[in-house]
């Protein structure tokens, strides 16, 4: 019997607040051109044929929330939705652990894990974040920065120019399941918080390779209400692009 080929999954972290933006409920649900953010987020996964599964984590206090985006009329198909922790990394071992069954089996191969707040990844960047991920362990989209200095731990000063090289790290960052599932139950046993998927990986799983891809710079994350301004115009823009000719 032909087994089907393995499939790619998403993660798409929902677990935020809208401290900083000024509203009275977590940033994700705000609206954005009439629908929430969080439904730009998940139907760039869910509108993608490379992708099975896509788990939602969220927080327990915004399942109500979570269940109206996918019902109101907006329901992608293949959405799962579980809660996460009191952490960033809780919430990713959360949706890692909600997709352990179908990674040990091989239906699985590779994850890729979103910031909701994040509406504009795109799906050619998704694409090339697979890609990438798949063939050479992990991917992490960056924008190159030539516009940072390195400042005193003091702030009595600047030492000069940053390093050459550095980006200004996006997600989704990708990489094969298996490792990076090990990865994050070894970093639970242990006691270790990173800042964002790679970080874990660097720690518990450096022999995998991870190749930076060029971001978008429309892929920016939702943070305060001056963003949200910025998305809306985003979306006014784009619906006022003329579409490219059929080649």
């Amino acid at each position: 019997m032909h087994e089907p080929a393995p499939t790619a999954a998403a993660i798409v972290l929902a677990g935020g607040s809208g401290t900083r933006v000024g509203a009275g409920r977590n940033k994700v649900y705000l609206p954005l051109a009439g629908r929430p953010v969080l439904a730009w987020s998940l139907e760039t996964f869910t509108g993608m044929a490379e992708f099975g599964p896509v788990v939602l984590v969220v927080r327990a206090d915004d399942r109500d929330l979570a269940a109206e985006v996918l019902d109101g009329g907006l329901r992608p198909a293949g959405v799962e939705i579980v809660t996460g922790g009191a952490t960033r990394q809780e919430s990713e071992l959360a949706g890692l652990r909600r997709l352990a069954g179908r990674i040990t089996a091989g239906a699985v191969d590779t994850v890729l894990i979103h910031d909701g707040a994040r509406p504009f990844a795109g799906r050619g960047l998704v694409a090339e974040v697979l890609r990438a991920a798949r063939d050479c362990g992990g991917a992490v989209p960056g924008l190159p920065r030539d516009d940072l200095a390195a400042a005193g731990p003091d702030g009595a000063g600047l030492g000069g120019p940053a390093p050459d090289g550095l980006v200004a790290v996006q997600t989704p960052q990708g990489f094969r399941a298996a490792p990076l599932l090990a990865a994050y139950e070894e970093a639970a046993a242990r006691g270790f918080a990173g800042t964002d998927t790679a970080s874990c990986m660097a720690r518990f799983a450096p022999d995998v390779p991870v190749r930076w891809v060029p971001a978008d710079g429309r892929n920016f994350k939702i943070t305060y209400a001056h963003d949200l301004r910025v998305a809306e115009a985003v979306v006014t823009r784009s619906a006022a692009s003329p579409a490219p000719e059929p080649s």
